[in-house]
């Protein structure tokens, strides 16, 4: 009976120690990290760079905490199912850690919800509705938000343009469109400005002359529309048609290298925010000149660009907050992760707020002779 007691101890001495040894060989294995963007369908432009973006980043830093980064990549097809579905299988088949994800705010509200109940943070690279991270714990966002990039524009139309009179022009069908209209229209009133019409069209539109006649009757100064780069060329192209002397202003969307490719002349003087990077900015700060090296010795036969940038800087968010946690946990890189503050970046300083988004300057980019100029930065009022 003895000998038998003694065996049973042995057996589960030897099973605890092969427990142990196994959470310790799962400690010291990689840290997965999924990344989940649209590498095909109608977003598979921006999402292709900034997948690039977070390979560069990997590429620089490919181990944490002594422990390789294994990133596992998911398509989420530009489709919000897809989308969903992506981070399921990331969090409950491959057992990552943390997201980088998703270009796209309603790919990355479908994403978010997902990651939220598996509780494994998750970071936006370039979804800017407020939605996507409103009341979570478990997401966050490398990049601002629509209210602020819309006050954004306000304060730079009236405080350095000097413009007392705006208008808008929105697709009514998209949500992205008829919030930022909305953002920009309460803060150009607020700083003492008057918004003298807000017109609507819908997504496929071809024709803007209704639209652009009226606006030109009203006679403001500026006219902000949100639109996507397709479609904003037209407007400039026929309301330059159509004699127009007011200046037109677009938001993120229209930061495409095809702006300039089709609005062609009808893109001069055409004004829009963004990220706060450009290859050609003044002032470079020693991130973002790391970044533009990194990025032409990789890809030496495309341009540098904010996607890229983007999702340069979530790579590098994500392994800062790994770091400052002492821990490849989910939980304890959620908690670091709402503490960043003052993180220096490629995309400028970057504090994350207590809504879990993004705080940083808004860029101003240009069309004059021919060329996209970032022209500087501004700070919302």
């Amino acid at each position: 009976m003895k000998l038998g007691k003694l065996l049973v101890a042995l057996a589960g001495l030897a099973l605890s120690f092969g427990v142990a040894g196994q959470a310790q060989a799962a400690e010291a294995g990689p840290v997965k990290i999924g990344v989940y963007l649209p590498l095909t369908g109608q977003n598979a432009f921006g999402g292709q760079l900034e997948l690039e973006g977070v390979r560069l980043a990997h590429k620089e830093m490919p181990t944490v905490l002594g422990r390789p980064v294994d990133l596992v990549v998911v398509d989420n097809k530009s489709d919000k199912v897809e989308a969903a579905n992506a981070v399921k299988r990331l969090v409950e088949r491959d057992k990552v850690v943390a997201l980088i994800g998703t270009y796209g705010s309603s790919l990355a509200m479908a994403g978010a919800e997902v990651a939220e109940k598996a509780k494994v943070p998750g970071v936006g690279t370039s979804c800017t509705n407020p939605l996507v991270t409103q009341g979570k714990k478990y997401y966050f966002r490398a990049c601002f938000i629509d209210p602020y990039q819309g006050a954004a524009a306000a304060t730079y139309a009236y405080e350095t343009l000097g413009f007392k009179k705006a208008a808008v022009l929105m697709d009514m069908t998209n949500d992205y469109a008829v919030g930022l209209s909305s953002f920009f229209t309460r803060s150009f009133k607020k700083l003492g400005g008057e918004v003298v019409a807000n017109l609507k069209y819908s997504s496929g539109d071809q024709d803007f002359t209704a639209q652009l006649t009226e606006l030109i009757a009203k006679k403001p100064d500026i006219v902000f529309m949100p639109a996507y780069f397709a479609e904003g060329a037209i407007i400039m192209k026929q309301a330059r048609e159509l004699g127009a002397k007011f200046r037109l202003m677009g938001a993120d969307a229209m930061d495409n290298p095809d702006t300039l490719k089709l609005g062609g002349k009808a893109a001069e003087g055409f004004l829009h925010t963004t990220f706060p990077y450009d290859p050609q900015m003044p002032n470079m700060s020693a991130e973002a000149k790391r970044f533009t090296e990194a990025w032409k010795a990789a890809y030496p036969e495309k341009e540098t660009n904010v996607n890229g940038a983007l999702g340069y800087n979530t790579y590098f968010l994500i392994i800062d907050a790994i770091k400052r946690a002492n821990s490849a946990k989910p939980e304890a890189i959620a908690t670091a992760l709402a503490e960043t503050k003052n993180l220096p970046t490629a995309l400028g300083s970057l504090t994350i707020n207590k809504t879990h988004d993004a705080e940083m300057p808004v860029g101003i980019i240009e069309y004059k002779g021919g060329k996209r100029v970032y022209v500087g930065e501004v700070t919302p009022k």
